[in-house]
């Protein structure tokens, strides 16, 4: 039964660990990859949609993005949506038919706000794996208070989740590290 507790609580903390991933990969290093519009939300056809559905994105140079719309006429929409998406502090710009970014090289002020964002998605992942980890060791203390398991497996179970935790908030950290001396690179 410890076990059983244990497993259902490892998908879910390797969701979160994936999550945490896929969001470093979209934070600015000075360098463009495609994956840095994905967040970007345009106003088309009467809706907002996401950029990869309107748009082939690509990075055709290392300090170049290059953003082929599918129907030229909103590519208008398309720059507005990137120009205006501050977290991004880009300025593209569009010949009509393509629309191209040139990605500046990072300020040190632009750095350190880009490691608060960096800190701030750390905090958010290891709060949801806290909350997993809550979850189930409350799971846990309802089947001692049923009588399903004992204080020994309860304490087994404890145990095991704060092993597992630890393990999990350090391949956090040591991911956080490795960004973090990649956006410091100068």
């Amino acid at each position: 039964m410890p076990d059983e507790l244990v497993n259902q609580i490892k998908p879910k903390l390797e969701a979160s660990l994936s999550h945490f991933r896929e969001d470093l990969s979209k934070l600015r290093t000075g360098r463009a990859h495609s994956s840095m519009l994905d967040k970007v939300m345009v106003s088309a056809y009467g809706t907002s949609m996401p950029l990869k559905q309107l748009a082939n994105v690509s990075a055709p140079e290392p300090q170049l993005l290059q953003i082929r719309p599918f129907d030229a006429t909103n590519i208008q929409a398309i720059s507005s949506a990137i120009r205006d998406d501050q977290n991004l502090g880009l300025n593209p710009v569009d010949d009509g038919m393509v629309v191209r970014i040139n990605i500046p090289p990072l300020t040190s002020e632009r750095r350190s706000e880009i490691v608060k964002q960096l800190s701030g998605l750390v905090e958010e992942c290891l709060i949801s794996m806290r909350g997993y980890r809550h979850d189930c060791l409350k799971e846990a203390e309802s089947y001692k208070k049923d009588k399903k398991i004992t204080q020994d497996d309860y304490t087994s179970v404890q145990k095991l989740v704060d092993e597992l935790m630890n393990n999990y908030k350090n391949q956090v950290e040591g991911l956080a590290k490795t960004k973090e001396a990649e956006l410091m690179k100068i």
